[in-house]
């Protein structure tokens, strides 16, 4: 019998939504409405409600609402160690301040890309203290698919390191020079342009050590939640710099526990404010 791997079921686009858990739900009506005792309920109770209502046909929709798009958890394997030979000690992420690692002051961010099908990918950056995600664009460059690359070439896929480097400095050169302290990612090949990223910002560049993925933590989270915009095995490069734009609004507004149940956007504007005064 053959095998056409059931256990992570069909790859298939999914609806977008706010998607705030019940505890965000719970936890921002108290802020939204602080003189109304009429809007209070406890995050249990939403699961209670889900889970009375989730039975029969209606189990299978609810399951497609959470973030990661199954109902059981998965043993999660994800390996990355590649040494590079841009990667040198002075960058390494032992090097970083301490300000970055404690979250003392604004500006210091994480990034990564997700890939989908056809090698399609989407650059992510997250800013650490508070939580602020943007979105970069990386479309399939013209010949993708149907001209073999040249020898030492840029990657056709988008996601060279050419491309990246360009997306980053357009993101981070868009932002005001004090959220521009420095960017920690993986050692994948897509940064070998870092020395030039340096230059054209302003930007410490660091880098994680192979197979260390928590290292860049706040990321890897946020890339977990972009999954259920962005689900494995879907092509990425369908989606405009509209829809980046759209998804990560979304997330920007998401009220989040470690805010103190303020959202993204609402950190940043109080740090800038602060900052202007």
């Amino acid at each position: 019998m053959r095998w056409i791997g059931r256990r992570h079921g069909r790859r298939a686009d999914r609806r977008w939504a706010r998607s705030w858990s019940p505890e965000q739900i719970a936890s921002r009506l108290r802020i939204d409405f602080p003189d109304d005792e009429s809007m209070r309920v406890s995050h249990e109770a939403i699961y209670q409600a889900l889970y009375i209502q989730g039975r029969g046909v209606l189990r299978r929709e609810l399951t497609a609402c959470l973030r990661t798009g199954r109902a059981l958890r998965v043993p999660r394997a994800r390996t990355r160690g590649r040494g590079k030979k841009f990667v040198t000690p002075e960058v390494m992420i032992s090097q970083r301040p301490a300000e970055a690692a404690d979250r003392a002051v604004p500006g210091h961010w994480e990034g990564d890309l997700i890939v989908g099908l056809n090698s399609s990918a989407i650059g992510t950056l997250v800013e650490r203290t508070t939580r602020f995600t943007m979105l970069l664009h990386l479309p399939p460059m013209e010949g993708h698919g149907s001209t073999p690359r040249a020898k030492n070439g840029p990657a056709l896929a988008g996601h060279g390191a050419g491309a990246v480097r360009d997306a980053i400095a357009a993101a981070m050169l868009a932002v005001p020079a004090q959220l521009r302290r420095s960017l920690t990612w993986d050692q994948g090949a897509e940064m070998a342009g870092h020395a030039q990223l340096r230059s054209g910002t302003g930007l410490e560049i660091y880098f994680c050590d192979p197979h260390s993925p928590w290292q860049r933590g706040t990321n890897e989270n946020t890339n977990g939640l972009l999954r259920q915009y962005f689900p494995k095995g879907t092509d990425l490069s369908r989606h405009s710099p509209s829809d980046l734009a759209a998804v990560a609004a979304a997330l920007n507004s998401r009220p989040r526990k470690s805010l103190g149940w303020r959202t993204p956007a609402e950190a940043l504007e109080e740090f800038l404010t602060a900052q202007a005064a």
